[in-house]
């Protein structure tokens, strides 16, 4: 990830600190969170069907007008293409919608995230009777155009729905209009209403919570996140360029069957002034030898 340029670090800089007590969060029947029913509602969970995410204490609530959503980004894996959220102020009249809208422009604060989606944009999306309705404006969304593949397709329907769902904090399906008629959405059929997929299946198996994208941090801070990492071990570096100048491990709170909380305190109070890369991985101790290698997520950071 490469260093931002200043416009871009200070709106990143905005949002860490509009992620304050606009976010709380809820339980799940087996005592962890329920992500869907927290996303929107505290920085400190992740809001996805059965991903709960940890993260950073925040300083005050965004401005009036506006609430702090979760917004759901691609990003690459050794597995290939899978899902990373972003937290995004957007105007309250209409969250389901401003949220959409950065889907679909892919207008990620992470330069290393993208959308599945072609050029394009959605006509209206409600929530009502327990579902989403997401109407296009046209048909140019409804075929496989513009996916390099079923796979990119399938990707770009769940990016909505986990949007969605986190924004509304439900996981209520997701059902495609175009005009009064259900339609499918890159040939995916959505009449009978579309849901998340598992986790495990779509995110990214570690992601960052905190620090966020271009924060400047302090001598000392917490990093944390959520992964499913082998023995629960989630590596994470500080690089400068390709150089590991300083690494740690956290422990998340479970693995293998779904994604867990991780956090660790990080001191930065030996490395020089500048800008750095934070990164936080999946443990692979076969070396590389076995399986795909490790994911990971990175945040670019800056140390006063």
């Amino acid at each position: 990830m490469t260093a931002l340029p200043r416009r871009t670090r200070v709106a990143a800089l905005a949002l860490t600190a509009a992620l304050g007590t606009v976010l709380s969060g809820c339980g799940s029947d087996d005592g962890s969170e329920d992500p869907v029913a927290t996303d929107p509602v505290d920085s400190s969970t992740e809001a996805t069907p059965g991903d709960p995410e940890t993260g950073s204490a925040t300083e005050s609530a965004p401005p009036s007008g506006e609430v702090t959503v979760p917004v759901y980004f691609v990003g690459d894996t050794p597995q290939g293409a899978r899902l990373f959220r972003e937290f995004r102020k957007v105007a309250s009249d209409n969250p389901l919608e401003e949220a959409a809208a950065l889907v679909a422009a892919g207008d990620a604060l992470d330069p290393d995230y993208r959308t599945a989606y072609p050029s394009g944009s959605f006509a209206s999306i409600e929530y009502a009777d327990g579902g989403f309705r997401v109407e296009l404006p046209d048909d140019a969304w409804t075929t496989t155009t513009g996916q390099d593949s079923s796979e990119e397709a399938t990707l770009a329907v769940q990016q909505l729905v986990y949007t969605l769902q986190g924004v509304q904090q439900d996981r209520a399906p997701v059902t495609v209009f175009v005009g009064d008629s259900p339609a499918t959405l890159f040939g995916v059929d959505t009449a009978g209403g579309v849901s998340a997929e598992p986790p495990l299946d779509v995110l990214g198996l570690v992601s960052v919570t905190s620090p966020e994208e271009g924060a400047t941090v302090p001598d000392t801070f917490t990093a944390s996140g959520v992964a499913s990492s082998f023995e629960a071990t989630v590596p994470w570096e500080i690089r400068q360029g390709d150089k590991v100048v300083l690494d740690g491990f956290a422990t998340a709170e479970g693995w293998m069957d779904k994604l867990y909380p991780w956090e660790t305190e990080v001191d930065v109070s030996g490395l020089a002034p500048g800008e750095y890369t934070f990164v936080a991985l999946t443990d692979d101790p076969s070396g590389g030898a076995e399986g795909a290698g490790p994911h990971q997520d990175s945040k670019a950071i800056v140390v006063e």
